[in-house]
């Protein structure tokens, strides 16, 4: 609904919308806050009649564990990628402790699958947490005005967003690389679609102009083993000292590769992953990474939806991600086997080690 009309929502009652959806006002009341207690096609038609009325219930000014169904989605893009599987534990604590219950929708990396999934469940479900979200900002937007909507791995400005610092966390892993003599690095790019991708080359480009890197991406991929295959391919034909995946399943598909290929890691090729997964501590040589916050990242998605007032304004000025800066939680680095010196030595790696000794973490042997 356009701005220059938000004033006739308090004109609007429960009366209007029964009028215009053709049912009783009974039936719009438990539509809007019972919807699992009618048709889901009713249920439907009674929220778009009053979505273009400028219906607002006041239900929606009370927590979300007091009114609706008390379900909320969480929204991945792949269920079988570890990285989501810390999140979900993060967020279904927050929604027991919430009194929430909490569904899971897998969208498999599609944005149009996504799409389809939020129209299906808009009417029963009171909230939505998108983790790395395919749609696009104004699609978020949209949602947002409609349902409570907070995302996760990614900035959406309006909307409640809740990331790890991915730029500082690459410059790190970039000043770990020139501490062993590395002086070129390459970007195993993920999904063209995704905002955390865009972060972390962001990262890298800037680390690159501080610490006088030749840095270079290949992608988009996959963010799985095959596409970290694939990113090895072209890898090999503009080989670099060094690469930074997208996230840790590219990271291991990309050394299994490289083995396969005859290389070493990390004695020809030094590699570090994103999301510090299960794997990465597995596989040999054992995998160097940036460890997100992936629990607390779910978790305070949760914490977040359920202490929204109701959809957003995307006029108000509001904090914690809402218009703004969104809510950065620090990721760090765990340096493991499949880093390595170089056998030319940066000049700067002195400058570097000193800086940032203090900001690596060592795993215990």
């Amino acid at each position: 609904m356009d701005d220059d009309v938000e004033g006739e929502d308090v004109a609007v009652t429960i009366y209007d919308v029964a009028a215009a959806a053709g049912v009783s006002p009974s039936t719009v009341s438990r539509a809007l806050t019972k919807p699992g207690r009618i048709s889901w096609k009713t249920a439907e038609r009674v929220r778009q009649v009053a979505t273009e009325l400028g219906y607002r219930s006041s239900r929606m000014q009370v927590p979300l564990s007091a009114r609706g169904t008390g379900v909320v989605a969480l929204v991945v893009a792949d269920i079988a990628n570890p990285v989501f599987v810390g999140m979900i534990r993060g967020a279904e604590k927050s929604a027991l402790a919430n009194g929430l219950t909490l569904a899971i929708v897998e969208t498999q990396e599609s944005e149009h699958a996504e799409a389809q999934a939020l129209a299906r469940l808009e009417a029963t479900v009171d909230g939505f947490v998108l983790a790395s979200s395919r749609l696009s900002d104004q699609a978020i937007r949209a949602l947002a005005k409609r349902k409570p909507v907070v995302v996760l791995n990614r900035w959406v400005r309006s909307v409640t967003s809740v990331l790890s610092d991915n730029v500082r966390a690459v410059k790190k892993a970039s000043e770990h690389l020139v501490e062993l003599g590395h002086t070129s690095i390459g970007y195993l790019a993920g999904p063209e679609a995704s905002y955390a991708d865009g972060a972390r080359w962001r990262g890298l480009q800037e680390a690159g102009v501080e610490l006088e890197l030749r840095v270079s991406r290949s992608g988009p991929n996959l963010p799985t083993l095959r596409g970290g295959a694939s990113a090895a391919e072209a890898w090999a034909r503009r080989p670099t000292s060094a690469v930074i995946a997208y996230n840790d399943l590219m990271a291991i598909g990309f050394m299994k590769a490289v083995a396969a290929s005859g290389r070493r890691v990390p004695e020809d090729v030094s590699v570090i992953g994103f999301d510090n997964i299960v794997d990465s501590n597995l596989v040999r040589p054992t995998l160097t990474t940036i460890a997100a916050p992936l629990v607390d990242m779910g978790a305070a998605g949760v914490a977040h939806l359920a202490s929204a007032d109701g959809p957003v304004d995307p006029g108000a000025s509001r904090r914690d991600g809402m218009a703004g800066s969104p809510v950065l939680l620090p990721a760090w680095l765990l340096v493991r086997a499949s880093t390595g010196p170089t056998t030319a030595k940066s000049t700067t790696a002195g400058t570097v080690r000193r800086r940032t000794r203090s900001a690596v973490q060592r795993p215990e042997a």
